[in-house]
């Protein structure tokens, strides 16, 4: 590629019906102006197409950065949904395991309080049958002829004395 100093620098060679001399550089001068300024802006925008260049490679490593972290963070995501899941049907399973011991548990108590209940009416009617048993032994006892019955109660008060 030509710089504008190359342009400038650039020498003809002179002939019989060559150009005006004067003419030809005063062209030369221009064209190494206009020329000048376009090698400018191209360098200025070859650093601008650069720059741009390196942000877009800094924006496809920062994308490639959250697409990891993102893919990571789903992992991670997952795992926990899995992780809580599993422990919610452990927790289930453990207190289904103890709603079955408590039922067992109480169908015990029931089973042993009426087993209780039961000896406990038994008892009580051999209890009652036995006072009745007694009571009508004593009856006996009062009915039978060797009560004393020709004693007044004054008198039997008298021996007390």
């Amino acid at each position: 590629m030509l710089t504008p100093l190359d342009i400038h620098n650039k020498e003809f060679k002179k002939s019989l019906r060559g150009y005006d001399e004067m003419e030809v550089d005063q062209f030369l001068d221009e064209v190494v102006r206009d020329y000048e300024t376009i090698y400018r802006e191209l360098n200025l925008l070859r650093d601008k197409v650069l720059g741009l260049e390196e942000r877009i490679e800094q924006f496809q490593v920062m994308e490639d950065n959250l697409k990891k972290t993102l893919l990571v963070a789903q992992e991670a995501s997952d795992k926990l949904r899995d992780n809580a899941q599993r422990e919610g049907e452990l927790i289930l399973r453990e207190a289904e395991a103890k709603a079955g011991r408590i039922v067992d548990e109480a169908r015990t108590r029931v089973q042993q309080a009426t087993t209780e209940f039961e000896e406990l009416r038994t008892n009580a009617a051999i209890f009652r049958s036995r006072i009745k048993s007694l009571l009508l032994a004593q009856v006996e006892i009062l009915d039978s002829s060797d009560w004393p019955t020709n004693g007044t109660p004054s008198q039997e008060e008298g021996h007390t004395k």
